[in-house]
């Protein structure tokens, strides 16, 4: 990319994060692109808390909600190719105990897709008792012959992925093998499972503001629906239900893998920079082609069922939805259409672009409501072209 480009791409962020501070309450945030394995643009500003006592700096971290499932997935699918499984393969294979409840033909595919039915836990279950989730999901029926509807698997599926994990590799869990297999050797600031010395580095999260005409979108209004499927997905299981649980080291360090992460912008954007540079980081290589192929390829696209908007699914991560003539429904995650990633609850994103071999990540305190992207995150996004 010429010098002259990156300029116009950094002034273009700049002012568009900048805005974000004086137009839209941002309070503390940071956004890193990386361009064929190098970072072209890293801004940070703002303060880790309302009360302005610690700046927010580039090293600054902070919880980043489901943008953990992204790193997660690809962790799962290394393990996946290594022990020999594909998509096809039913996960009873791996996991004998969860055909319980008639699960014995889902397959990996669809529990990657959001298409296993397995959002809901009829058993209420605490998060933090990792083998009584376990035996919930095991004893779990679906809530839709599976491959039928997509639903979005907000807090169980960190728990299905992390179960793979070590029963293929043996691992103590889904985090520990990520840190062995990535964050070590690559040196990335970006943690499932955080170590209580580096919580010093983690900025405070707040809730986002309630507005009047959120009450209106479909995805609100089932969220606040006793019973239905939507506010049973994010209590499934139950704990963690409040922004500010998410401060307490407690809640950080056991590394769930649907919304435990922790990091900073640069971190998740390396991370995924390695993905868009063809799997290889400073000359070595981390994910195969086949991983890549899975990453990058639309499995399911559907109305879901959780989220009530137009999602596409491919191995473990978010796509754009398109339409019948392949042109994109929404740019969360830039204009390539190989692009691929994860965003999370209240702003937060990550993504590969492999087209383009760019990286994109921006992690902030101040969140907003929502399952997706709002402004804030979508004005960075289109300010990458």
């Amino acid at each position: 990319m010429a010098s002259t480009d990156i300029g116009n791409l950094k002034q273009a962020l700049t002012d568009a994060f900048e805005a974000n501070f004086c137009e839209r309450g941002e309070i503390g945030a940071s956004v890193s692109v990386f361009i064929e394995g190098e970072e072209v643009v890293h801004l940070s500003q703002g303060h880790t808390t309302r009360e302005r006592t610690q700046p927010w700096t580039e090293d600054s971290m902070v919880p980043v909600w489901s943008a953990t499932k992204g790193p997660a997935a690809v962790i799962c699918l290394v393990a996946m190719e290594e022990a020999g499984i594909s998509l096809e393969s039913r996960v009873c294979e791996i996991w004998p105990e969860f055909a319980g409840g008639g699960k014995q033909d889902v397959t990996l595919r669809q529990l990657l897709s959001h298409t296993a039915g397995l959002s809901v836990l009829d058993e209420a279950v605490p998060m933090n008792d990792y083998a009584l989730v376990i035996a919930a999901i095991e004893k779990q029926a679906p809530l839709f012959p599976p491959g039928t509807q997509q639903g979005y698997h907000a807090r169980t599926f960190g728990f299905l992925l992390d179960e793979i994990v070590r029963r293929l590799t043996g691992a103590s869990s889904l985090g520990a093998h990520f840190h062995e297999r990535f964050r070590d050797p690559m040196g990335i600031d970006f943690w499932i499972g955080l170590p209580q010395e580096l919580m010093s580095r983690v900025a405070t999260l707040y809730p986002g503001k309630l507005r009047p005409e959120l009450g209106k979108e479909p995805f609100f209004q089932a969220f606040n629906a006793r019973g239905s499927v939507t506010s049973r997905t994010f209590a499934s299981p139950a704990g963690l239900s409040a922004v500010q649980e998410m401060n307490r080291y407690e809640s950080l360090a056991p590394g769930y893998a649907s919304m435990g992460g922790v990091g900073s912008a640069r971190g998740l954007a390396s991370f995924y920079a390695m993905l868009a540079q063809g799997g290889e980081w400073r000359g070595r290589r981390y994910v195969s082609e086949t991983v890549l192929s899975w990453l990058e390829t639309t499995i399911s696209q559907q109305e879901d069922a959780v989220l009530h908007a137009p999602i596409a699914f491919a191995a473990g991560v978010m796509k754009d939805a398109v339409d019948a003539s392949g042109e994109k429904l929404r740019n969360i995650y830039g204009s390539g259409v190989r692009a691929f990633g994860h965003p999370g609850a209240g702003g937060s994103l990550a993504f590969a672009d492999p087209g383009r071999k760019l990286s994109f990540a921006y992690v902030m305190n101040q969140m907003e409501l929502g399952a997706l992207p709002g402004e804030r995150t979508l004005s960075l996004v289109r300010a990458l072209g």
